[in-house]
């Protein structure tokens, strides 16, 4: 066959239009550039099927004439296994964070000033019983060691009362984010999860491609990730289904992955921030590990100075930082022993217990505490240096350099010159041609 007329035009005027598209792309880049999970577009083109000609030799063999170029699609530039590492992470830096803020808040419960707290006042309270040693019936001295007893009791259910409160926070915290009316952020996420896949799935099969709906969606996977652990599976129409922690059903999920399964029961093993709270309300947690420890020091002074004191009048009562109590009063205390030829025996022996096993238990504790509160503080830090280098990472593929757009602009808008230049000047030979056609004729 020959060449048509307008072949060349036509060739010229797809340039013309990938050039454009290019353009344009650029642009939309360029305008995005800042704006919080846009990833980065791309234009991608192919070359135009080839027009056969016959050829004018004896054999009639044919060959092919180029018809320019066709845009294929526009695509964004997205590496998935990147995505994989940075949710992973995600979820272990949000596990992360929640501890070491919620460990935090239970350090400044329990650890005092060296004036304040209870390691100022088991001092104060060893003092007073010394005090009394020296003088039994003086009743300031009496009610001194009282008064400063009630101190202690007051560090220690005060310091229990706030580790319960942390824990009951931490609980909170967990049901509102879970809630399901109204819906909490896991509901809300899956929600508009499954409806993006929905729009995705219609898009898809129009044949266009939603890269602003994938964006959408790939940000709301990417907060999922920092509630717990999730894991997705891309399907063939474009929907994604999506497990959650350690549910037992996918949370998004269905052919068209618009089926939302909420709620769902979730355990510590779930990770991330939900994960963590789970672990906080724990008796076996962090925090409820460090409350019965808190518990032991508690007994250990209710012991310690009840066994100084006769059992049918007991200094303290109770068994733990919440249940302890002063059940003496000025003229219940014994401050010496039963045929004592030593004045105030009992009250120096209870003195004595400064730096004892007592002093010993709560030191221990507080290193417990240090401990871990260093250990989450230590974790925290390491968990956002790691996000932090794979958001880097991801950000150098996915995200838009403006020196790189600028580049591929100027190199978009020589293409389209040039395009035009040669459309320019096929028309001129197409005019020119018909103007000699037409003088002929005439």
């Amino acid at each position: 066959m020959s060449i048509p007329t307008f072949t060349g035009l036509q060739t010229a005027l797809s340039g013309l239009e990938a050039s454009q598209a290019a353009i344009d792309t650029a642009g939309q880049n360029i305008s995005n550039a800042n704006t919080p999970g846009y990833t980065e577009e791309v234009v991608n083109t192919a070359e135009a099927p080839g027009l056969d000609i016959a050829s004018s030799s004896a054999s009639g063999a044919t060959t092919q004439l180029g018809t320019g170029v066709d845009i294929s699609s526009i695509s964004r530039i997205r590496d998935q296994f990147l995505d994989v590492q940075y949710r992973a992470q995600n979820t272990l830096t949000s596990a992360a964070n929640t501890n070491s803020s919620e460990l935090q808040n239970v350090q400044t419960a329990v650890s005092g000033s060296s004036t304040s707290g209870l390691e100022s006042d088991l001092s104060a309270f060893w003092s007073a019983w010394s005090t009394l040693a020296d003088n039994p019936s003086n009743p300031a001295a009496q009610q001194g060691v009282i008064s400063a007893g009630q101190n202690v009791v007051n560090d220690f259910q005060s310091a229990s009362s706030q580790m319960t409160t942390v824990m009951n926070q931490a609980q909170s915290q967990y049901d509102s984010l879970t809630a399901t009316s109204p819906p909490g952020q896991v509901e809300q996420d899956a929600n508009q999860i499954a409806s993006l896949n929905a729009q995705i799935v219609q898009a898809t099969a129009a044949g266009q491609t939603p890269n602003t709906l994938l964006d959408q969606r790939d940000n709301l996977l990417d907060s999922l990730s920092g509630l717990a652990q999730i894991q997705v599976t891309q399907e063939s129409n474009g929907a994604v289904n999506v497990t959650f922690g350690d549910a037992s059903q996918p949370l998004v999920g269905g052919a068209t992955g618009t089926t939302v399964t909420w709620p769902q029961t979730l355990t510590a093993n779930a990770g991330g921030q939900l994960g963590a709270l789970l672990g906080l309300t724990s008796s076996t947690g962090p925090i409820g590990s460090l409350s019965s420890a808190l518990d032991t020091v508690a007994n250990q002074v209710i012991s310690s100075v009840n066994s100084l004191q006769p059992a049918s009048s007991p200094f303290f009562t109770g068994t733990s930082a919440s249940t302890i109590a002063v059940a003496a009063t000025t003229s219940s205390i014994v401050a010496t022993s039963s045929g004592s030829t030593t004045v105030g025996d009992l009250a120096q022996s209870i003195g004595n217990l400064s730096g004892g096993a007592p002093d010993q238990a709560y030191a221990s504790f507080i290193d417990q505490v240090g401990n871990a509160v260093q250990s989450a503080e230590n974790g925290q830090t390491t968990a956002q240096s790691v996000l932090t280098g794979i958001s880097n990472q991801r950000q150098s593929v996915s995200g838009v350099s403006l020196d790189q757009e600028m580049t591929n602009l100027i190199n978009d808008q020589q293409a389209y010159e040039a395009s035009a230049r040669v459309m320019n000047a096929i028309s001129s030979t197409i005019n020119s041609l018909l103007s000699a056609v037409g003088g002929a004729g005439m």
